[in-house]
């Protein structure tokens, strides 16, 4: 993995930079000796090395298990309890011809257009249920839950029992709770893992595995960022806050591979939920390119000068399509047939960078050798550490979310629930 700082420390003098840096190595410091706010949701910094070799053997055993019973697993749960799993899939997985236990989603919204269509869909699956909540009580998926827990019933009768598998808090809540008296399947979220730094945990692994995914190259991944991506890591957190010292405040992670869209999305929900807060943060939006240059393209070169960009870009993306020679030039392509799509695409990327940053839109730059199992897990991990040294930087604690408590009790007061 390869940082690029080139077209983003332009647009400020050395002198600058050297100071948030400085202020990005004492976060590291404070994020390291675990004695910064919110430290006691530090169990993902050290992970990827403690994660024991039973327990990625149980996640493997059961991805199995549920594999040979079921055309489809449907993950219920919402935030970082699906996202980083969801994100793992589309990116390694093909979209089209899947192969094995399709994994599908549901938990993440109260549409009821949607739920119908999903139960709908499932009548003629064979199909097991993956239930992922800290507390059981977070509304979309205690509510998906309970409907998708009798629509198991009524198929399969007492055989659901065997088809339902929990994970969640160690010891507390409801969800634990229906585990141990119903004697599902579980699995531990650890109480120290926060849901948005929750996906190398069973959280994310067991939905990755049963997709079909090498999670133990995965977890080698993070390791190796574990041990290498440090600096990298303080030099991304500094660059970012640099940029919002000069009122660059919204931040735009561009991707120029579709398989990356989820990605965006986990990313978004990590830094906005890490970072939003004490009426401060970055906003983190996202692009998938070059399709959304037909639509925020315009924005982007010409709006309002408050953006920067970080462009994730596989270096290899192990395709060998070129566009053909058809002998015809009526389309106008023969200045670039017999090219392969893969070089079309970096030039789109270089020419847009060139093209933004002359528009006043600093970019960073991300590259990836090849998008794979040990790629994604290295990815996931520098860019935890990132959000953290970043939001130490910024002065906020990145491991809470007190807002996100707002919208709920306007809501249950509207419906009713009693205390509200």
């Amino acid at each position: 993995m390869k940082l690029i700082l080139n077209d983003c420390l332009s647009f400020a003098d050395k002198l600058e930079f050297e100071n948030v840096l400085k202020k990005a190595e004492q976060s590291n410091l404070l994020l390291k000796s675990k004695t910064g706010a919110g430290s006691d949701y530090l169990g993902w910094l050290e992970l990827p090395l403690k994660i024991s070799a039973e327990e990625i053997k149980y996640i493997k055993k059961i991805a199995k298990q549920i594999q040979n019973q079921s055309d489809v697993l449907v993950v219920i749960g919402i935030g970082g309890s699906y996202l980083g799993a969801r994100a793992a899939i589309e990116a390694l997985t093909d979209n089209i011809n899947k192969k094995g236990t399709e994994i599908i989603y549901v938990g993440n919204n109260i549409s009821g257009r949607y739920v119908e269509s999903i139960l709908e869909y499932l009548k003629n699956k064979n199909y097991s249920l993956n239930v992922i909540s800290k507390s059981g009580t977070t509304t979309e998926p205690a509510i998906a839950f309970r409907i998708f827990k009798e629509a198991l019933f009524k198929k399969y009768k007492q055989e659901a029992k065997e088809r339902i598998y929990i994970t969640t808090d160690k010891e507390k809540g409801s969800l634990r709770a229906i585990a141990r008296k119903e004697g599902y399947t579980s699995f531990e979220i650890p109480s120290d893992v926060g849901g948005r730094y929750s996906v190398l945990t069973a959280c994310g692994l067991l939905p990755i595995a049963v997709a079909g995914i090498d999670i133990d190259q995965m977890l080698e991944g993070a390791k190796y960022a574990y041990a290498n991506s440090e600096e990298i890591a303080i030099q991304y957190a500094a660059a970012r806050n640099l940029m919002y010292n000069k009122n660059k405040t919204i931040e735009i992670m561009v991707n120029y591979d579709p398989s990356l869209h989820f990605f965006t999305e986990w990313w978004k929900q990590l830094y906005g939920e890490s970072e939003g807060k004490d009426n401060k943060g970055i906003f983190p939006a996202g692009v998938d390119n070059t399709t959304d240059l037909h639509s925020m393209g315009q924005y982007i070169q010409e709006g309002i000068r408050n953006i920067f960009e970080t462009v994730i870009y596989i270096k290899n993306d192990m395709s060998t399509i070129c566009i053909p020679d058809t002998k015809d030039d009526s389309d106008g392509l023969d200045y670039i047939k017999n090219k392969s799509l893969k070089y079309v695409n970096e030039m789109a990327m270089q020419g847009t960078k060139l093209a933004h940053v002359k528009g006043n839109v600093p970019v960073i730059s991300i590259e990836i050798d090849k998008m794979d199992a040990f790629n994604y897990g290295q990815l996931v991990y520098f860019f935890e550490k990132a959000c953290g040294i970043s939001g130490y930087v910024l002065g906020v604690n990145p491991f809470n979310q007190p807002g996100v408590e707002a919208y709920k009790k306007s809501m249950f007061r509207l419906l009713g629930k009693p205390g509200y």
